[in-house]
């Protein structure tokens, strides 16, 4: 102070100015903080006496101080007048009357631990379950003429996206309830479902489905998903009995044994109409969303799948093309379906659902049928020469490296559909590497892989192919030709076969196409898999064309490809062929 004194008076009028001038700054800035903050979720509820009783909910279970604390809630807040309602459903004329257990069920059914907007709804589950463990299903209602947002499809949103300094709250007009029901008393519970509901007893899944969930040592839920058919359904499907003219509807839990149980003992895991069952029986949690997003879901039969797809907004089971053959499918019943059940999920099929037994057959997989260049279709498979790529993400497509991958179409050349899958610069380091593509269909079976290349001297010598994760026997020589043309003089089809390599297109040129053979596979499971292509050397472009999975029983040689444009997609038999090339 002594110093200050000292100080000439214009120097103390501005360290005095200064000095009051940073304590007004901070004095602002602390009031700003204070009036500026958003309210977290509970001091909200204590703020709006709309919601009034939610907040004496949130008080009753203890809840109230653990929504007031950081974190990104999501909260489906019911209005009073809901909560009424909610009451005058469960039969209490108060809140303290409703059991403390059902209370806190209900608080976490209705709060998500990630803070979701509307703008995240969909027709279809919320990505991130409530804190009671249920899925809450989103969706979409015209009342009156005007549109609002569902939760679990009883539920309006009528106002969406209030922060809260925690979270994001969403006003709903009704209270969400749990799922208490097993899938055995959801089913049971619709007339709709009297015959399924037999067929359950005569299997003893009935019982099996009625069990609570139980965890396993991962904390893996028990849950599973039934795809259920309405009598209706059965009504309408038909069966010929063998060696008679006599048609009959499977309308009928005794037309149903006649048609599937061949053992005669429905309750025996072997039994077909135990099968049946078991088919319609999927594991895990699958709502609509999640069939809508995976190509393939295993069943409660050992080794079989059922194919998913989603076309114009509709789930189809089982649509495919085996062989050339186009089956067409049994759709998921859209409004019914995503019903959330104690141990499980419930959907609904608008037709009969068979278990299909395949035996193996051969896929031939063609590099560049990508949805990604299909709908290129100025330049897909057109005439001409051209090249063109397509930037990540593809759907059944990944790779390393730069994003772009290219499909060369050059159809006056020796490549099946006259065009072939441009990998850039195809080496460890620096380029694309670890290219994985998603199969076609393959039913379960013993194979052999070939994998069709176009040789370049400057590609990478060492090629490795892993299946599902599994590395194959033999690495693939991009450098290589097979046991090139001397003069003209062929080397025999059954030679380079037995040295791993074959000559795939029809007919073969010197400039054409090599396919190598990379190792055997057992497919334990009918469905969709991975091949993935890993350089092991440096290398430049790598061209591949056809993947090919063949029975090991099968002729590895014939059927060939025939060659560009002219014969896309075609195929050329031994008996149709003047020689052998």
């Amino acid at each position: 102070m002594k110093t200050l004194l000292r100080l000439p008076n214009l120097l103390k009028l501005t360290l005095v100015f200064l000095i009051a001038l940073v304590f007004q700054n901070c004095t602002q800035e602390n009031i700003k903080e204070r009036t500026d903050q958003t309210l977290n979720i509970t001091d909200y509820l204590r703020a709006n006496p709309d919601y009034s009783m939610f907040l004496e909910i949130l008080d009753i279970t203890n809840y109230s101080s653990f929504m007031n604390t950081y974190g990104t809630y999501t909260l489906f807040l019911p209005t009073n007048d809901a909560i009424k309602q909610y009451l005058t459903d469960v039969g209490a004329s108060s809140l303290s009357q409703v059991p403390l257990k059902d209370l806190q069920n209900l608080v976490k059914l209705h709060i998500l631990e990630k803070k979701i907007g509307t703008t995240s709804f969909t027709d279809g589950k919320i990505v991130v379950p409530s804190m009671y463990g249920q899925y809450l299903i989103t969706g979409a209602a015209n009342i009156n003429g005007v549109s609002y947002s569902t939760v679990n499809k009883t539920s309006n949103v009528l106002a969406g996206n209030i922060e809260a300094g925690n979270g994001v709250i969403h006003i709903i007009d009704k209270v969400l309830r749990v799922a208490d029901r097993t899938l055995t008393q959801t089913i049971e519970t619709d007339p709709n479902l009297s015959l399924f509901t037999e067929i359950l007893k005569a299997t003893g899944w009935y019982d099996k489905l009625n069990q609570p969930i139980t965890y396993d040592s991962n904390k893996v839920g028990s849950y599973l998903t039934v795809l259920a058919q309405a009598n209706e359904v059965f009504e309408n499907t038909t069966w010929k009995i063998p060696g008679t003219n006599t048609i009959i509807k499977l309308n009928t839990l005794d037309n149903l044994k006649l048609r599937y149980s061949h053992l005669h003992d429905p309750l025996n895991p072997a039994d077909s109409l135990n099968l049946f069952v078991q088919y319609h029986i999927v594991p895990k949690l699958n709502y609509q969303a999640d069939f809508a997003t995976t190509a393939t879901f295993e069943t409660k039969v050992p080794l079989e799948i059922i194919s998913s797809k989603l076309i114009k907004g509709t789930i189809h089971l089982n649509q495919d093309v085996f062989d050339g053959v186009f089956e067409e499918g049994v759709a998921i019943v859209r409004s019914p379906s995503d019903a959330t059940c104690s141990n499980g999920v419930l959907h609904y099929l608008d037709k009969n659902l068979q278990m299909k037994k395949r035996v193996p057959m051969p896929v031939y997989f063609d590099a560049c049928d990508q949805p990604e260049f299909v709908i290129n279709t100025n330049s897909y498979r057109k005439p001409g020469a051209v090249q063109f790529g397509y930037v990540a993400p593809f759907v059944n497509l990944t790779w390393e490296g730069d994003q772009t991958m290219k499909m060369l179409w050059t159809p006056n050349t020796t490549t099946w559909n006259g065009d072939q899958l441009e990998v850039f610069r195809f080496k460890p380091v620096g380029g694309q590497q670890n290219v994985t593509l998603t199969t076609p269909i393959i039913i379960k079976g013993r194979y052999k892989i070939w994998v069709s290349y176009r040789q370049n001297s400057k590609a990478s010598s060492q090629v490795k192919t892993f299946f599902d994760g599994v590395q194959m026997s033999r690495t693939i020589n991009l450098q290589e030709a097979a046991n090139p043309i001397s003069g003209t003089s062929y080397v025999t089809d059954k030679v380079l076969e037995s040295q791993g390599y074959k000559r795939p297109m029809y007919p073969f040129v010197n400039t054409s196409i090599y396919s190598r053979l990379v190792g055997i596979v057992d497919i334990a499971i009918t469905g969709r898999h991975k091949i993935t292509f890993n350089a092991v050397t440096d290398g430049g472009q790598a061209w591949f064309d056809i993947i090919e999975f063949r029975p090991v029983d099968m002729d590895q040689i014939w059927p060939k490809f025939k060659a560009g444009l002219a014969g896309a997609g075609g195929l050329v038999q031994r008996a149709d062929a003047p020689k052998d090339n």
